[in-house]
C-alpha cells in the first residue's frame, strides 16, 4: 500500500530564508516521514509556476530588499493565498514573511511595502532592534522558545490572536506582551533559531491540521526523538 503523501511548500526560498529558517521545513518533513507519510517538497520563488496541491506552507525571514524583491510577485499570489489559509491550510510565516503577511510594513525611512492583508496587522520600522532569545507562554502549545531578531514593531488587529505571551524578550512591539499572530491553521512569528526543532508542538499541529486536511485523518503516534526535551531546557535557560 503506498504512502499517504503529503505536498509541502516552501515560499520564496532564495529571497526570505535567513537565521536557518530552512531548518523548519526540514522538521515538518522529518517528523511527517517518522509517521509513515511521503513528503513532496515544492519551492516557490518569483516567477514559478504555483503547485496545484499545497497541503502544508512554509515561509522565513529576510531583510527589507528581499521584502521588496518578492512584494509585486506575493500580491499576485495573494488571493490564493488567503483563500488557503481560510480553507484551512496550515502555514508558517516567520518574521519578514509575517510583515508581508500583515496589511503593511512602514519601514523606518518612511517607505512602505503593502502587505497582502492575509493577517490583520500593521507592522511600523521601530528605532531600536529587538534582539536576542524568547520565551513565549502560548495556551494552546506551552512554552514556545525561539530567537528574534526585528526592528519592525507588529500590532494586531481585530479577528487575530497572538502566537504567544512573551515572558522572556520584546515580542510583536516592545510594548503589549504578545508575540506572532495565530489565524486559523496560520502560524506566524518572530521567532528564528530555526523555531521548529525546539518546539515539536507547533511542528505536530502544523502536520497534524496538513493531514486531516488532505486524508481525513493524521497519524498521531509519539515521537521519540532523542535529546529533544533536553535542547529546550538549554536554549531556555540561556540569558537575554
Amino acid at each position: 500500500m503506498d504512502a499517504p503523501v503529503i505536498d509541502l511548500l516552501q515560499l520564496y526560498p532564495r529571497d526570505m530564508n535567513i537565521y536557518g529558517d530552512w531548518g523548519n521545513v526540514l522538521v515538518l518533513r522529518k517528523r511527517l516521514q517518522l509517521r509513515g507519510y511521503d513528503v513532496r517538497l515544492h519551492e516557490y520563488n518569483p516567477g514559478d509556476e504555483f503547485p496545484g496541491q499545497v497541503d502544508l506552507i512554509v515561509g522565513g525571514g529576510g531583510q527589507d530588499s528581499g521584502q521588496n524583491k518578492i512584494q509585486a510577485d506575493l500580491h499576485a499570489l495573494g488571493g490564493r493565498l488567503k483563500e488557503l489559509a481560510d480553507d484551512g491550510v496550515p502555514m508558517l510565516a516567520i518574521c519578514g514573511l509575517y510583515q508581508l503577511f500583515g496589511n503593511f510594513f512602514k519601514t523606518h525611512t518612511g517607505d512602505v511595502i503593502k502587505g497582502i492583508g492575509l493577517l490583520n496587522v500593521d507592522t511600523v520600522g521601530g528605532p531600536t532592534r529587538m534582539i536576542g532569545n524568547t520565551v513565549l507562554d502560548s495556551s494552546e502549545f506551552g512554552t514556545v522558545i525561539g530567537y528574534e531578531n526585528h526592528s519592525g514593531q507588529t500590532f494586531l488587529k481585530e479577528g487575530v490572536q497572538p502566537f504567544g505571551t512573551v515572558t522572556k524578550g520584546e515580542g510583536n512591539n516592545g510594548q503589549d506582551g504578545t508575540e506572532g499572530a495565530r489565524y486559523r491553521n496560520v502560524v506566524a512569528s518572530y521567532l528564528h533559531g530555526s523555531l521548529l526543532p525546539k518546539n515539536p508542538a507547533v511542528a505536530d499541529f502544523l502536520v497534524r491540521h496538513a493531514a486531516l486536511r488532505r486524508h481525513g485523518s493524521f497519524n498521531d503516534v509519539r515521537l521519540d526523538v532523542p535529546y529533544e526535551a533536553e535542547a529546550r531546557e538549554s536554549s531556555a535557560a540561556r540569558p537575554r
